[in-house]
This record gives C-alpha cells, sequence and structure tokens, in this order.
C-alpha cells in the first residue's frame, strides 16, 4: 500500500514565516525609505522576533533582495519569470497580438508590484554600495525576459514584416519599463488598466501587421 505523504508543517510555517516578514519589510521600505528602516521594526511589523528575521534572512540586505524579487514574482516561489504559466501561455499564443495581450497583462501586474519600489533601489543602492553588486550589470534581467518574448513573437503569421527580434525586444523592453509605468500611473494618474489597455494598444500597432 502506497504511503501518503503528510504534509510539512514546520515547513509550512517556516514559509508563511517568511511570507510575514518580506511583506512587511515592503511595507516598511515603502513608506520609510531602506536606510531608515530597522530589521527590529521589520520583526515587530511581522509578529515575530528579531532573532527569527536574522536567522531567516542572515542581513537587511538580503531582506531587500528578497523583497525585490518577490515583488517580480508575485509569490516566494523560486521559480523565474520565463518559466511562469503566464509568461508561457503568452509566448505559446499562435498569433503575435494574442501573445502581446496576455504579455502585457502579465507585465501589468508585475509592474504594479514592482514600479514603487524601484525608486527605493536606488536609493538604497547609495545607503548601502553592497546593494547593487546584488543585481549585475552584465545582463538585465528584464531585457532578457523582453528579448525572450521577441523571439517568440516574430515568428507569427500577423507579426510585422520585416520585424527583428531586436527591434520587437526593445520595443517591449523600453514601453513596459516601470519608469514609463509610473510616468502614467502615479504622476499621471492613470489607472493600472487604462494603462494596460494603451500599453498593448501601442505594442500590437507597432509589431503587428497593418496595426494588428
Amino acid at each position: 500500500m502506497e504511503k501518503v505523504k503528510r504534509p510539512d508543517k514546520r515547513a509550512e510555517r517556516s514559509q508563511r514565516t517568511r511570507e510575514k516578514v518580506i511583506e512587511a519589510a515592503r511595507e516598511l521600505f515603502v513608506a520609510q525609505g531602506y536606510g531608515a528602516t530597522s530589521l527590529q521594526e521589520v520583526a515587530d511589523r511581522a509578529g515575530v522576533a528579531v532573532q527569527t528575521v536574522y536567522f531567516v534572512f542572515r542581513n537587511k540586505r538580503t531582506l531587500f533582495k528578497d523583497v525585490v524579487d518577490t515583488s517580480i514574482a508575485g509569490d516566494t516561489a523560486p521559480v523565474a519569470t520565463m518559466d511562469r504559466e503566464w509568461f508561457r501561455a503568452a509566448c505559446a499564443d499562435p498569433t503575435a497580438a494574442g501573445q502581446l495581450r496576455g504579455h502585457v497583462h502579465g507585465a501589468s501586474e508585475i509592474l504594479g508590484r514592482v514600479a514603487p519600489i524601484m525608486p527605493l533601489i536606488a536609493a538604497a543602492a547609495a545607503t548601502d554600495p553592497e546593494i547593487a553588486a546584488q543585481w549585475p550589470d552584465d545582463a538585465d534581467p528584464r531585457y532578457t525576459v523582453q528579448y525572450a518574448a521577441a523571439e517568440a513573437l516574430v515568428g507569427k503569421p500577423d507579426a510585422r514584416p520585416g520585424l527583428t527580434v531586436e527591434m520587437a525586444a526593445d520595443l517591449l523592453y523600453a514601453l513596459l519599463s516601470p519608469e514609463l509605468y509610473l510616468i502614467f500611473v502615479r504622476d499621471r494618474e492613470w489607472s493600472p488598466d487604462a494603462w494596460e489597455e494603451w500599453a498593448r494598444a501601442t505594442l500590437t500597432s507597432q509589431l503587428c501587421a497593418d496595426g494588428g
């Protein structure tokens, strides 16, 4: 008789604690900045002992990186963007227009989480130079994702004739940038839905034959 594997309750508790600490840190970093936030404050907000924060994350620098990484992913699962279901489904769409619809929607959800903390990364790097070292300059992961999407898009029957992977990747990278998202949603007070519709329509007009 096959044994039923019991849930690992200790692992589940550990995961919940990790998620609580990351969420508490995100709230505090956004509210008062990286430099002004102490691990004791994070522990108090999360309702755990500060020793627990040190045990799980070692230091504030590592915790900050986890805040950024989970903001991109939307959860704490160690799954890269290009392995996420939404990205694979978008790339698998048989048309360029359909891929853009799914891709822009997925990017919009990420930008809604990431864009507010982008200014924090620059400020944190100025306070702690070792922060910048956690995101090497040799390969921009956001461009890597957009380049992979572009490779899937250019071979589809409704892609704009003569469109290169490089051109498509550049347009995706620029129009789906946190900086542009903040200009529209934060500075000009567009709703996220309005921004998503504009980004989809603009990219469709640029990347699809006859403007989609």
